[in-house]
């Protein structure tokens, strides 16, 4: 750190941090000063050498109250993760009073959650029971947007066009925004239509994308990496998509499809998994972009905690091919 840098950290003060952050949310010094048990005079005077300490004015005060000025937002966009960061800290070191050893932020898309996290994560946590796990589900490019951000320490999630095809290497860079990410590979799945027993492509053992555009589709979120990778293949068929219905869930999805609303894409391990939710069939779609591989992300693997490695490396052995 510079010395301009280091000089800077120790004239911001963490309460004026937190009254500031206060003020904000509530627009207001008094009403802030009440939440926080502070009289307002106290309150103004820090935010007042707050202001003097970034050499800018950061709030707009107006009878009606105060509000920001673009340095002001964005110090508060960096003050609440600064706080969020503090809270975290004081939260992982009373988990190691109370015995756990280890604290990994993970971030995975429904697809990794539903077909391969419960064993695999179930597997670690019985050798390793002192490190504790803080799993989220997000969709794919939400799940890189964290671990760029550092709200998450690693993430599985589909790639896409940003995979690098055949590369044998383990660890392998790709950019999200301007932050540099490190992926590698974890688990491969391969896409199925899945259709009512009764219709037309229920006895194929294989479909071509293009042949389903001819119906109706129910679909996952829109931001999914399956919905993305419909609409690029749509697009390049020349065909309109027709999701009529968007669901959140692989069970809700099974139900619509069952009852005659559209067809879907799933990955073919989540629709086994969904065994006995209607009376469906699954079709293997013959594209290329139907085999997909899920990915372990992080900004720099040898940079990680211990502890985070320690997961990591069971996610994705060395000389591993597991499918």
């Amino acid at each position: 750190m510079k010395n301009s840098e280091r000089s800077f950290a120790r004239r911001i003060d963490l309460t004026s941090l937190q009254l500031f952050v206060a003020v904000c949310e509530l627009g207001s010094i008094g009403r802030a000063a009440e939440r926080e048990f502070i009289a307002a005079s106290a309150v103004s005077k820090r935010l007042s050498d707050l202001e003097a300490t970034v050499d800018t004015a950061l709030l707009y005060r107006h009878s009606r109250g105060v509000t920001l000025t673009p340095a002001g937002e964005s110090l508060l966009h960096h003050a609440r993760n600064v706080l969020y960061g503090l809270e975290r800290m004081q939260g992982e070191l009373s988990e190691y009073a109370d015995g756990v050893r280890g604290h990994v932020r993970m971030h995975a898309n429904m697809s990794a959650i539903v077909q391969f996290l419960p064993e695999d994560l179930g597997a670690f946590a019985r050798e390793h029971s002192q490190i504790k796990i803080d799993l989220q589900e997000h969709l794919s490019p939400d799940v890189l947007s964290a671990v760029a951000e550092g709200t998450a320490d690693i993430g599985i999630c589909t790639l896409g066009n940003a995979l690098q095809p055949g590369s044998k290497q383990a660890t392998v860079q790709l950019t999200q925004g301007n932050v540099p990410l490190q992926y590698r590979r974890y688990r491969e799945d391969r896409l199925v239509v899945v259709v009512p027993e009764r219709h037309a492509l229920a006895e194929r053992e294989s479909v071509a994308f293009a042949e389903v555009l001819e119906w109706d589709i129910v679909s996952l979120h829109a931001g999914s990496s399956i919905s993305l990778a419909m609409r690029a293949a749509a697009a390049q068929a020349g065909h309109a998509l027709h999701q009529r219905i968007q669901v959140t869930s692989l069970d809700a999805m099974c139900r619509m499809i069952d009852n005659g609303l559209g067809l879907g894409l799933l990955p073919d391990r989540a629709f086994e998994l969904m065994h006995g939710v209607g009376h469906l069939r699954a079709v293997h779609l013959s594209d290329d972009w139907a085999r997909r591989e899920l990915c372990v992300v992080a900004r720099d693997f040898d940079a990680l905690p211990v502890t985070t490695r320690l997961l990591v490396d069971h996610l994705c052995p060395a000389g591993s091919a597991r499918a």
